[in-house]
């Protein structure tokens, strides 16, 4: 009998849906094709002066041209534990911090760290892509808990006690969410932190969106709400979002010491140190002035109110306020089963292809988040392409 070419493990993951979308968006574009889209979650901004200029000192410094430690530069990673001691409460020791390459790796790393195959993991749904394909190379079962826009995208510590078995290892909490931009209340975010530290679950908090809030919203760290859940807590962060670093891959997660110690072994063999030029770039970001951060985080506001009230225009689409993040989360039900061009869309992938198609604007359907019935879009794009989008959008419903 011959072996299949690739491992099960490998071959059962999906590529990620939303580089997916804007990988073919780009090509569209590069084809001559006039499409806007909504599909990356990255800001259009470049990112702040003071932090390229600190990169550029450091290409030239030879002790940036080494080996450092897998877990990090001590440097950065005090950085890190100031501003998780400054936005968590939470106070740690460099120990408990290990840097990665991009949030992307800070997720498949602690869910590695702590899940065993047959151990089941809750994920609020909406939830965003990636975490399923790393819970199922982790060896884990996902078990979602869905709650739609009629529950502001936030589920209740009833659903998840609903959901809670014997094998129930790790609970995931994401505030504010992508794809939502849904933040939890103080009150919330305590009492599903209770409910955690009560049955012995282990928390992974993506905090990757928690500077990015708007409306006077403070999205509270899970370990604030609940100091005594920090030694079940694994944080993930990094600077791409806030600092519009997204491409130089930096990251971390926060936890503690025996979890740490076990994700920097990883690394040491997986990747090894996260590449010193972004190392230092990030000490600067975190360190450095903040002026041009806030600069962005109101672009956001704007470009949010703006969205929510040019989409909420089309018939058949209810599109919620989000509290933090850079996306909104239309309920498109009304858009299916109805003809649009001489197409007849019955989920929101169906309805995604026809925007495309026929409105030359990329979006994400929502089977790449969950159920079907809903599309995401980013607003982290420029003003004036934004508003054209939503005008053709506007016009393709009316």
């Amino acid at each position: 009998m011959t072996s299949p070419r690739l491992s099960a493990r490998i071959s059962a993951i999906a590529e990620s849906a939303t580089l997916k979308v804007d990988a073919k968006a780009k090509s569209l574009l590069a084809a001559g094709r006039p499409i806007i889209s909504y599909a990356a979650g990255e800001p259009d901004f470049a990112t702040p002066a003071n932090i390229v200029d600190a990169a550029s000192l450091a290409v030239l410094d030879p002790k940036n041209h080494r080996y450092t430690p897998a877990a990090g530069l001590p440097e950065l990673r005090e950085a890190i534990a100031a501003k998780t001691l400054r936005d968590s409460g939470l106070e740690v020791g460099i120990n408990q911090i290990v840097v990665t390459n991009g949030g992307k790796q800070a997720v498949y790393q602690a869910f590695a760290t702590l899940v065993d195959a047959g151990d089941e993991v809750i994920v609020p749904t909406p939830y965003w892509t990636t975490y399923p394909e790393a819970i199922k190379l982790a060896g884990g079962t996902m078990v979602d808990v869905f709650a739609g826009a009629d529950q502001g995208y936030l589920v209740t510590v009833e659903q998840l006690e609903a959901a809670r078995t014997d094998k129930t290892k790790v609970l995931l909490f994401v505030s504010p969410s992508n794809p939502t931009g849904a933040v939890y209340t103080p009150e919330q975010t305590k009492a599903i932190g209770e409910w955690a530290l009560e049955h012995g679950i282990w928390v992974i908090s993506d905090d990757i969106y928690q500077n990015l809030v708007y409306d006077g919203v403070r999205a509270v760290s899970i370990v604030e709400a609940v100091p005594a859940l920090a030694d079940t807590t694994i944080l993930v962060n990094g600077v791409a979002k806030s600092y519009s670093m997204t491409g130089w891959r930096l990251g971390w997660m926060v936890g503690p010491v025996d979890a740490m110690k076990g994700a920097a072994n990883l690394q040491s063999h997986l990747t090894s140190n996260v590449s010193n030029i972004s190392q230092r770039a990030a000490i600067e970001a975190l360190t450095g002035p903040q002026e041009a951060v806030e600069e962005m985080r109101v672009a956001f506001d704007r470009r949010r109110k703006l969205m929510v009230s040019e989409l909420n225009k089309i018939e058949g689409l209810h599109c919620p306020t989000p509290e933090g993040a850079f996306y909104v989360y239309p309920d498109v039900a009304g858009l299916l089963n109805r003809e649009w061009g001489g197409v007849t869309p019955t989920t929101s992938l169906e309805l995604a292809d026809l925007i495309l198609d026929q409105a030359e604007v990329a979006v994400v359907p929502g089977e790449a988040f969950g159920p079907s019935g809903y599309l995401r879009l980013s607003y982290a794009l420029g003003d004036d392409a934004l508003l054209e989008g939503v005008q053709r959008l506007q016009k393709l419903f009316s």
